[in-house]
This record gives structure tokens, sequence and C-alpha cells, in this order.
């Protein structure tokens, strides 16, 4: 790295902290804070929600697995996502916006306790949340071994470095600073991957790369599906990441919640939806090219590292880089944010009754808070570690793995089509799930990727719907709520017409 590439790299991020400063002016209360009032536009809402559902681990992790199995990472991957989230657009989109809107819901989890119990939602939030420090802890470590990468910063030094930057802005703007800063982050990590990829194709055959790299590539790297990237892995995961991006990942749930309308978080969806089925290609073609430019690699999840150090000159390194921090930044903040919301709203007052004797001031300062507690907890848990063999596993075993018996109850709830599945049948399928998933895993021993993954969501699944069949516990005041959930509030104006950033 340059002086001009670490020039890039400090611009980055005191730009990121000048947006929080300037978003903590737009907060006054814990509504705003956590969903902006609703008052994010569609398409700044699109692009947030697309942003937040990735991180570096995708320059790390799936690069790897483009490296060695080629373009099936796009096609179970960021297709599987841009379908689901398609899929959602139709299905979860408006519904989690009109909680807000009619409920005053403000938390992704803060309907459960109406819609199930108040058990029902404290296991689902305390699971949840245990499996997000973990999550994020493996974002850090990706974005540390890039750093140490490119630089040679030691992996502990990168840790803080970003964790203490995404801690700033996002506990001082909270939904506002992490819609805002993804916007920003959009543009430069656009400007990267345009960069990687012209230079992909100018040191290779030029446009013709595109069809011809594939017969140069080892066999198989040019198939829908390959290596232990199964039909049945490709549909489980489909089922996976539509439950995880339309909500069951709360953060995003979040983005649908602050936009002004259900009509208006169904055209954010539909924006997220076609981001994930282009803007993938771009990044992941130079990827699957690796082979053909850095062959040989011992360690393939350093293959964009090396890439970038043959192909980019002094400057677009360090912007190459900004790009790969946008990318764990965006995700790890809104992470924060939506875990701060759900301790806030859900664990906090229960656990401490005199929370809900609060001001409106000293909630706000409460949910600060805890976005600066979960950020810290997630950053020692990755610097203790120090990244020995968690970003994969963590990342596609664990969390794909536990996030369906997780979503199910969560989601499926949401939808009239399940009112006869009460709390019986959500926390039995939430525990059996894990457990299922805990004997495949552990119990067995399996390595069988597919086995791992989809056993666990087609048990949650089968126990979720069966048990509401045979064991209903359908209530009027559920009947109530879901059927409020089909329209948006009477009389509300389009937010193409009235909504702005400002």
């Amino acid at each position: 790295m340059t002086a001009l590439d670490w020039t890039v790299l400090a611009g980055y991020f005191v730009l990121m902290v000048a947006i929080g400063v300037w978003s903590r002016s737009k907060v006054k209360t814990v509504v705003d804070y956590f969903t902006t009032g609703g008052r994010i536009p569609w398409w700044l809402s699109g692009i947030s929600h697309h942003m937040s559902g990735y991180s570096a681990v995708m320059f790390v992790a799936f690069a790897a697995v483009a490296y060695s199995y080629g373009i099936t990472v796009y096609v179970w991957w960021a297709m599987s996502i841009g379908v689901g989230v398609g899929i959602g657009a139709f299905v979860f989109a408006a519904r989690w916006n009109r909680l807000r809107a009619k409920h005053g819901v403000v938390s992704p989890l803060e309907y459960l306790a109406r819609r199930y119990n108040l058990p029902t939602q404290q296991v689902l939030a305390y699971s949840g949340a245990l499996l997000k420090v973990v999550d994020i802890a493996a974002k850090w470590v990706a974005i540390a071994v890039l750093l140490n990468g490119f630089t040679g910063v030691p992996m502990r030094w990168g840790i803080l470095l970003t964790g203490v930057v995404t801690m700033l802005y996002a506990t001082l703007g909270g939904l506002w600073a992490d819609v805002l800063t993804d916007f920003g982050q959009f543009v430069i990590q656009a400007a990267a991957g345009i960069a990687m990829f012209v230079g992909v194709l100018s040191h290779l055959d030029g446009i013709p790369t595109l069809w011809k790299m594939w017969d140069q590539l080892p066999a198989g790297h040019g198939s829908a599906l390959n290596g232990p990237y199964t039909p049945i892995f490709l549909i489980a995961f489909l089922f996976i990441k539509t439950f995880e991006y339309n909500g069951g990942m709360w953060n995003l749930a979040q983005r649908y919640m602050a936009a002004p309308s259900g009509s208006e978080a169904k055209r954010s969806a539909l924006l997220s939806s076609a981001l994930w089925l282009v803007w993938p290609l771009v990044l992941f073609i130079p990827m699957c090219a690796a082979p053909l430019l850095v062959p040989g690699l011992a360690k393939p999840e350093q293959s964009y590292v090396e890439m970038s150090q043959l192909l980019l000159p002094s400057g677009l390194i360090g912007l190459v880089l900004a790009g790969f921090f946008s990318h764990t930044m965006a995700m790890v903040a809104s992470d924060a944010n939506a875990i701060s919301s759900v301790i806030t709203r859900d664990l906090g007052p229960v656990l401490v009754p005199r929370l809900r004797q609060l001001s409106d001031a000293g909630i706000l300062k409460f949910a600060r808070i805890v976005t600066f507690s979960f950020v810290t907890a997630s950053m020692l848990i990755a610097i203790i570690t120090n990244g020995q063999g968690v970003v994969l596993k963590i990342v596609v075993d664990l969390v794909a793995a536990t996030m369906g018996p997780i979503a199910i109850p969560l989601m499926l709830g949401l939808l009239p089509w399940f009112r006869r599945s009460g709390s019986r049948a959500a926390i039995a399928s939430w525990a059996i799930g894990l457990i299922v998933w805990a004997i495949v895993k552990w119990g067995i021993g399996s390595t069988d990727t597919t086995l791992v993954v989809a056993l666990p969501l087609a048990t949650s699944l089968v126990v979720y719907v069966g048990l509401g069949r045979l064991l209903p516990e359908r209530r009027a005041e559920v009947d109530e709520l879901l059927d409020s959930l089909n329209t948006d509030p009477a009389g509300e104006v389009p937010a193409r017409r009235t909504a702005a950033v400002g």
C-alpha cells in the first residue's frame, strides 16, 4: 500500500464518522433511532437493504469458494438471495412496514409477544442475539484478514480499527447513520468492484474473457452447481435466504419498517432483489478468474488480495480495501442497531422492569449504550479467537443451519396462512430444529453441507406447520393482528410524492 492508498482509506473512515455525527441531529427519540420514523425513501431503503446483506466475508470465504469451485458461488448464494428477496417483496416487506405504521412496532421481535406469547418472544430474542454476536465476530475477522493481506497490519489491530469506527457512527446516528453510510459505501464499493472487473478483463482477453475463460479454468468451474453444492443444498439455501433476508436477519426487517408505507417497502425490496441478481456477478467473475491470474494458491481465501495487488495501481488498492470495509461496516452497523432494538424493546424491560419508566431521552441513551456494548462484545470475541478457522465455518455452516429454526416462527408468524400455529408450534419448531442441527453436526459429525443445512430447516418447517394443523391455537387477537397487515393505513400518501432524505 502506498501513501495514496492510505489517504483514500483514511478519507473513507473520516467520511463514515462524519455521517454518524451529522445523523445524530436527526435522532430525537428511540423510534427515530431504530426505524427513522418511517422516513426513508424506497430507493434508499432498497440500497441499504442490499448493502446490509453481505460483508467482507464474501471477499475471503466466498472468494475461496469461487477459486475452488467456480461460478456456483453466485448461483447458490447471490442468486438465491435475489430470488428470495423478490419473493419477499410480495409476501413479507409490506407486512413488516405495517407493523410499525399500525401497531407502533419498533423492534422486529416486538410483535411476537402478541402473536404468540412472552416466553416465545424471549426464547427467539436470546438465541438470535447470541448467534448475531458470533456472526459479527466472524465478519470482523474477515476484514482483518483482508487488511493483513494488503498491509501486514496485525489481526487484532485491524479488528479494533474497523470496530471503533463502526461503533462511533452506529452508536451516534442509529438507523439514519446506517442507511446514509450504506449509500456512501454502495458508491465506493461500486467503483472498487468495477475497477477490479475491468482490471481482470484487461489482463486476460478483454471482453471475450467473459465466455472464453470457462474453457481455460478447471473442469466444473462454469457449472451452476459444483463440488458439495447440490440441487438439494440450493433449494434449502433458497428457503433459508428467503426467510433470512426478508426479516429473519432482523436488521433487514428494519429496512422495510423504515420505508414510509407498505407499498414503498415492496418497491425497496424489488430494488434490492434486482441488485442482488446483477451486482454480485461483477464481483464474482473476477474471483472465478483468479486461478488463471494467481494459480496454485495454498490459501484460496487470499485470492482477491493477490489479484488486487497484481492488477490495480496505487490509489485503487486503497479504494478496493475501502470497498471491503464498506461491506462489513454496513452489515455490522445494521446488525448492531437491530440487536439494540431487540434488547431495548424486548429483553431489557423484562429483565429490568424499571426501564419501562425511563423518559424518551433515557431510553434513547440506553439504546446507544446497548449498541456500543454489542459491537464491543463482538470485537472481543474476534480478538480472542484471532480468526482461527471461524470465518467460513460460522457464516456458511452455523448461521445458515441455525437461521432456519430461529427465523421460521418469526417469519411465518406474519402470514395469515399460518394463523393456527401458536406458541406451542413456535417453540417446538425452534427447539427441535436446533437439536437436529446439533445431532447432525456434532452428534454424528456429518460433513455433508447439504444435510447440515437442509435437515434443520426442513424439521423446523414440518414441526411448525404440523403442530399448527394437529394442535391449533387460533385466537381472535391474532386474527385481528394478521388481518390488519393486509393493507396500508387509510389515507396514507405514497412516499414517492412526500418523502425526502432530509
